[in-house]
């Protein structure tokens, strides 16, 4: 770990989620969009290229579930225990290159439900990261956890997961190992606080 950012109730922790994540207290929920391994297959396809980003999928995923409730996009790439409270983001506008739905895998015991958003919608928001979420998305993970205070994202990316419990009152503690996505990060979620304290 070389540098933590504290942020209103964000901390932030720049550095591998392997090494963070044992020197945590407990947290609430974990919401988060780890890679999924198809960094070679997007080379040269609507992303260009990756530069290694996703080219493996990362071990420290599988033990997600034993920290707390879990919503973790992608999880289909996993082997993870068998689940019904899966997760479906439709993308009504998805080009021919890219699919047209991604899943969520949960730990939550629920009926499975999917949201649809639009990516042009997520046109606004983007910050350089090539597989940014929508903020719309994680707030829609994040109301399947009405009671969890403090939300855990060990691989943050460029934030969007902290934005929204910047949104909706929620603590929040990121985890990302790339300096240039962790420093999107930091911005995004302290324009996203300094919104939320404008709105209370």
């Amino acid at each position: 770990m070389s540098r933590i950012e504290r942020i209103g109730n964000a901390t932030l922790y720049l550095g591998d989620c392997r090494e963070v994540l044992p020197t945590l207290q407990k947290v609430d929920a974990v919401i988060t969009d780890p890679p999924y391994g198809l960094g070679r297959k997007l080379d040269g396809g609507s992303w260009g290229n990756t530069d290694g980003w996703d080219n493996s999928t990362v071990d420290a995923v599988m033990g997600l579930p034993d920290i707390a409730p879990c919503v973790i996009w992608g999880g289909n790439y996993y082997s993870l225990p068998p689940s019904r409270g899966w997760l479906s983001w439709f993308k009504p506008d998805a080009p021919p290159s890219m699919a047209n739905f991604e899943l969520a895998w949960t730990s939550l015991d629920r009926n499975a439900r999917q949201l649809s958003v639009s990516i042009a919608e997520t046109n606004p928001h983007r910050v350089g990261h090539p597989t940014q979420k929508p903020q719309r998305l994680m707030e829609w993970c994040l109301s399947f956890v009405p009671d969890a205070k403090t939300i855990l994202d060990p691989f943050m990316g460029s934030g969007t997961t902290g934005v929204a419990c910047a949104n909706l009152g929620r603590e929040f503690i990121g985890i990302e190992r790339e300096p240039k996505y962790f420093d999107i990060a930091c911005r995004r979620i302290e324009d996203a606080q300094r919104q939320g304290r404008l709105i209370a």
